[in-house]
């Protein structure tokens, strides 16, 4: 894909869950003839929501085969039980601060009073709302927290693409844009962070002794070392620690060690479809391998025969993997904050993966949508329970703040399993701070920010989980990830623009207003499109045009599946339809998918 012009006059920002690939430049030097004279750089791929990437190859073992015995799955109710029968530590009585009464929260004094602790939902909204440290997200798109300025005094977003075209109040773009082309998401952060009109933005929103909050989806060591230079408070578990919590094969032992069950497999390394047969017998012989780490649907096998094995060895061979027994999973996705008084689990969500007329990627996630029949009330329950104790042993390894989890849910039996973390933030969290849980309380990332900022927080983590669940069956959401999916490489030439739509019953979909976010949409009839390409931006098969968030399901249960349905068809044929561009002759890099 060419680097896009840059156009010196316009703030640009804000990307969704995923980032566009690394640009060439031979389709650069075609696009300079082809195309207005300006020029602006492109971004590079990022990961599923949004959240950081995993690392590009698996670590390897020292050679012969390491085997773990294949795990057997505990009936639902006989996990649910033998969770639940583990006590909850007591917390100590909390002292309660006195909130201002009738003040504005904007102009309230802060609630971080020496020594107060905060253990009410209405502590808890007025600290946040009289909060003075700046709190900012940094990403190529405010996507995954968009909104959450409506809760949170001195929120702001840093983002490379700008999908308001400057008309939001809390996005912030730098004007003078990166020339080199960028590989991941972590680059983009970098580059942003270091970029003097960014530092000036910070400066500007500081007070004196104070470190400003910086978050973001993708980081790594360099992000690390430049906040701490900087003097800007990184408020994430270590890059090396979230490395580590990123193996499938750590996950997968860590939860073994509390009883949280995994689909029956077997951990080892292998050299041939006759090494699998030997360490996974008793799983059968359709089977499913895993990498240690790898993007979502990309380092996922599928294989049954010396021929299946073949076509995947080198992406299995040499390095210890995951061989599991092939079940037919329902994912289902679920995000979770480890704060000081536990674990407090979100709402659980369905993903969209594969559709085609979304990914070109099979099994590539695309979207997720929030619904009372998600899970049974049993399966829900037991889930719930899962994560809540997966949370409080990662807590020990140091691990304090936002993650998701993948649950698989056997479609034979209900049958509960772990399926992989993402120790970061994730694209359901779109869908997560929208629910009736957050509206009731506050949104879930917030307690994450609460774990970062100089309060005491002490909290009934059982109570809450218990009122998130019975709420969780409450609202329908949904949102669908657009890429291109078609063999095209061009310059976009028009682009959808963002803001809240009206489906139409011929099926037209009609522009309403400017909007900032998703959170005033009032029934199905209405979208929120976020965009993400715009004109001057290249597309090709995999890039991110855009996100689509509405109330109400967009995929339905058939007998071989799912599909989606007519409404989100349309949806996405009416977006698609509003992009036009000229060809350029280029061949894309390759895409890494994004959770």
């Amino acid at each position: 894909m060419p680097t896009p012009p840059k156009k010196p006059a316009a703030r640009r920002s804000a990307r969704a869950t995923t980032i566009p690939a690394p640009a060439k430049k031979a389709a650069a030097a075609a696009a300079k003839k082809a195309a207005a004279p300006t020029k602006k750089a492109s971004a590079a791929p990022a990961k599923k929501a949004p959240a950081p990437a995993k690392k590009a190859t698996a670590p390897t073992t020292k050679a012969g085969r390491r085997t773990a015995p294949a795990t057997k799955a505990a009936p639902v109710a006989q996990v649910a039980t033998a969770i639940q029968a583990t006590p909850v530590a007591a917390h100590p009585a909390p002292s309660v601060i006195e909130p201002s009464i009738g003040t504005d929260a904007a102009f309230a004094p802060s609630a971080s009073a020496p020594g107060a602790v905060i253990s009410t939902i209405s502590d808890l909204r007025h600290a946040l709302r009289t909060n003075i440290e700046p709190v900012i997200f940094v990403g190529a798109t405010p996507f995954n927290l968009l909104g959450l300025d409506r809760w949170v005094r001195n929120f702001s977003y840093i983002s490379y693409y700008d999908a308001w075209d400057g008309a939001h109040p809390r996005v912030f773009t730098p004007q003078a844009r990166a020339e080199e082309e960028f590989a991941s998401g972590e680059e983009i952060n970098n580059w942003l962070l270091t970029h003097p009109e960014v530092r000036e933005f910070i400066a500007d929103r500081t007070p004196e002794g104070s470190r400003p909050k910086v978050a973001m989806v993708f980081f790594n060591e360099e992000t690390e070392r430049i906040c701490a230079a900087a003097d800007y408070d990184l408020i994430l578990p270590s890059a090396e620690l979230r490395s580590r919590l990123d193996s499938k094969l750590v996950t997968t032992r860590i939860a073994d060690e509390v009883g949280v069950p995994s689909v029956p497999n077997v951990m080892a390394t292998v050299n041939s479809w006759e090494d699998v047969r030997e360490v996974a017998s008793g799983l059968g012989e359709d089977l499913v391998i895993q990498s240690a780490y790898g993007d979502s649907g990309k380092t996922t096998f599928f294989v049954n025969s010396a021929e299946s094995f073949a076509s995947h060895s080198e992406d299995i061979v040499g390095q210890e993997v995951k061989i599991m027994k092939r079940i037919d999973p329902r994912p289902v996705a679920v995000e979770a904050v480890i704060t000081a008084s536990g674990t407090i689990v979100g709402p659980f969500l369905s993903e969209l993966t594969g559709h085609e007329a979304l990914t070109p990627y099979r099994g590539g996630w695309c979207g997720n949508e929030m619904y009372p029949g998600v899970l049974s009330d049993q399966a829900r329950h037991t889930a719930r329970v899962m994560v809540q104790r997966l949370g409080d042993r990662l807590g020990k390894e140091g691990y304090r703040g936002f993650f998701e989890v993948d649950i698989l849910v056997d479609t034979a039996d209900d049958a509960v399993y772990l399926g992989e973390l993402n120790p970061r933030i994730s694209g359901a969290s779109a869908i997560t701070n929208v629910t009736a849980g957050a509206y009731a309380d506050v949104p879930l990332f917030l307690f994450h920010l609460l774990e970062y900022l100089d309060l005491s927080v002490r909290i009934d983590v059982d109570e809450l989980n218990a009122r998130w669940e019975r709420l969780s069956g409450l609202d329908e959401w949904s949102q669908m990830i657009v890429k291109e999916v078609g063999p095209v490489v061009e310059r976009i030439d028009t682009a959808a623009a963002t803001g809240q739509y009206t489906l139409e019953d011929d099926g037209t979909l009609t522009f309403g207003r400017a909007a900032l976010d998703w959170h005033q949409l009032q029934d199905e009839s209405e979208a929120f499109f976020l965009r993400i390409y715009a004109a001057g931006d290249y597309r090709w098969k995999g890039a991110d045009l855009g996100v689509i968030v509405t109330k109400g399901r967009l995929q339905r249960e058939t007998e071989t599946g799912y599909e989606l349905t007519d409404r989100a068809r349309q949806l996405i044929d009416a977006v698609r339809a509003q992009y036009s561009g000229t060809p350029v002759a280029a061949t894309p890099a390759p895409i890494a998918a994004a959770k």
